[in-house]
């Protein structure tokens, strides 16, 4: 473990008081800039505060949340911006599948600040300039392929820019380049392995690989050992949203007890959703992240939906900057079931720590009858499928069993053939919602 070296060792181990003062001086910085924008320039009329109100970071409190729906909403698509049209250089956006996609730009000085962010992520894992480092994200208005780009050439790495997809090519660009490092989708690791597999390639034998960033889609702590034992690497947790830049918010250091979020750039509140009130440390809740260094669009207090929670304790690496854990769901992820929350990452925890289960599942919700249903249909490793039809009964009621121990209702479990669900390149899609709406 690299857990004594530090790229920006000065900030990285700040003691409380010296890391609170800088906070509160950005903070301050960050709510006089975005009062200048129209967005929060109406809503602080409206709430009758001032920018010389915030004089601790308690302070916080009294700021208006900024939700998805506010970037997406009359204010679309400059009315966030703190600097003139010609400040800026670039902006990046979400998809946009539901509608209007949200945008955020940067200027010059952002874009330096993101790559530098990213770097700190990335040195913390141990890459250094002579790693050889392949990017499998997606460039373009998508952050993460620029985001650890930009990170990686600040680091003076080979970059290896591939992009999504293309899975032969792939794999021959890591054994042609002695590709090291690889940042990629936790489900298109998993789904490369099959490919290798077809093409006869053993990645911890035939490969030169020892770190991967995975990021881009939630995922357990059962897809992450499996990564690492199937590749023979050391895996990353990497967390980060458009928004608040993308990749290079928090990343894990190399003890893995949480993802080390850059409290110089980011103001974190976990909150309880429903009463928007704040929880105490080690209680799951919302994040809430308010930019400190940014530019072009400051977000005060900017609702993720993403569900963690702050983890108490200092960390053995040295570094000061708070933790969070693992994000556990999102909030518009949570399926409702016969009056039950449930969060599909809580069934891939339950089908990961099974052996016989293979590396794809999908869950699908249907309406029988007027009652609301969950299908989960599991890939039977290839080691195990059977034609022993008692064999395959008795893994079946094994998985209903250690699904409803964790999710409190008992689904129906389908179990498949090996790499007979539908699989991808990009991101994995775990649930299938064919339930009909009643009307009226």
């Amino acid at each position: 473990m690299q857990t004594g070296d530090f790229l920006d060792k000065e900030i990285e181990t700040l003691d409380l008081e010296a890391l609170q003062s800088l906070q509160l001086e950005r903070l301050k910085t960050t709510v006089r800039k975005a009062s200048t924008s129209p967005f929060y320039a109406k809503r602080f009329r409206e709430l009758g505060l001032r920018p010389e109100d915030i004089q601790s970071l308690s302070d916080v409190e009294h700021l208006p949340f900024t939700t998805k729906d506010d970037l997406r909403g009359e204010a679309y698509p400059y009315g966030f911006l703190t600097v003139p049209g010609e400040n800026l250089v670039r902006l990046h956006a979400s998809s946009g599948t539901t509608g209007r996609p949200t945008v955020i730009f940067h200027t010059k000085k952002d874009i330096r600040s993101w790559a530098h962010l990213v770097a700190r992520c990335m040195y913390m894992a141990g890459v250094r300039k002579d790693d050889v480092f392949q990017n499998m994200m997606g460039y373009g208005l998508f952050t993460g392929g620029l985001g650890f780009h930009y990170g990686a050439e600040l680091l003076e790495t080979l970059i290896i820019p591939a992009g999504p997809g293309s899975s032969k090519r792939q794999i021959r660009l890591m054994q042609d380049f002695g590709t090291t490092v690889i940042h990629i989708i936790p489900s298109y690791a998993l789904y490369l392995l099959k490919v290798m597999a077809e093409l006869g390639i053993n990645p911890r034998d035939d490969l030169s690989l020892r770190v991967a960033f995975l990021g881009a889609e939630p995922h357990t702590e059962g897809v992450r050992r499996r990564i690492e034992e199937a590749y023979g690497v050391d895996a990353f947790n990497s967390y980060g949203l458009s928004e608040m830049n993308g990749p290079g918010v928090a990343l894990e250091c190399p003890y893995k007890n949480g993802l080390h979020i850059w409290e110089d750039s980011y103001l974190v509140e976990i909150i309880d959703p429903v009463t928007l009130k704040p929880v105490p440390d080690g209680t799951e809740g919302e994040l809430v992240l308010t930019s400190l260094n940014r530019d072009a669009m400051c977000l005060l207090r900017y609702r993720t939906k993403d569900i963690t929670r702050l983890l108490p304790g200092r960390c053995p690496c040295g570094r000061t900057h708070r933790r969070i854990d693992r994000i556990t769901g999102r909030t518009d992820d949570m399926i409702i079931l016969k009056g039950v929350n449930i969060f599909p990452l809580q069934v891939e925890m339950v089908l990961m720590s099974i052996p016989e289960v293979g590396n794809n599942y999908q869950i699908v919700l249907e309406t029988h009858n007027g009652i609301d249903t969950m299908r989960v249909q599991v890939e039977v490793d290839s080691e195990h499928f059977s034609e022993d039809i008692r064999y395959l009964e008795k893994l079946q009621k094994k998985i209903a069993s250690e699904l409803r121990g964790e999710i409190l209702i008992t689904p129906q479990v389908d179990l498949v053939e090996p790499n007979s669900l539908p699989r991808s390149d990009g991101k994995a899609i775990r649930v299938v919602d064919k339930r009909t709406v009643t009307v009226g």
